[in-house]
C-alpha cells in the first residue's frame, strides 16, 4: 500500500452525480456501458464508460446517483472520450458494483 498525505487526498475531487443517459457500448474491447452524468452547478454534464454490464443494464441506471472522480484529464476509451471516472467496488466474482449515496443528496456534492 502506498501512503499519501492528506493534501494528496484533497487533490482528488470526488463528486456525486445522477446518470441522465446510458447506452450499451458494443465497440468496447470488454462489455461496457456509456454513461452521461449530471453533476449540477459548475461541473454540469460529463460522460464516461464503465465495465458494469454484469450488474447493470442501461435502462436501470438512469436516475441513479453515483460517485465519480471529476478532475482527471479526459481519456480516450476506444472511440469514446471519458471525462470522469465512476467509482465502484468488486463483488466476490470481481464484477463492479457502483458506489453512491444511500439516500438522495444534492448533485455535485463533494465527498468528505
Amino acid at each position: 500500500m502506498t501512503e499519501i498525505t492528506f493534501d494528496d487526498f484533497l487533490k482528488v475531487d470526488v463528486r456525486v452525480g445522477e446518470v441522465i443517459r446510458a447506452e450499451p457500448y458494443p465497440e468496447a474491447r470488454k462489455p461496457a456501458i456509456k454513461l452521461w452524468i449530471d453533476f449540477g452547478g459548475d461541473i454540469g454534464e460529463k460522460k464516461t464508460s464503465a465495465q458494469i454490464t454484469t450488474h447493470y443494464q442501461p435502462e436501470t441506471l438512469v436516475g441513479k446517483q453515483v460517485m465519480a472522480v471529476v478532475n482527471f484529464p479526459p481519456r480516450q476509451i476506444g472511440k469514446f472520450m471519458s471525462e470522469v471516472l465512476v467509482l465502484g467496488l468488486p463483488d466476490e466474482s470481481g464484477e463492479i458494483r457502483l458506489i453512491g449515496p444511500d439516500g438522495a443528496v444534492p448533485l455535485g456534492g463533494r465527498m468528505h
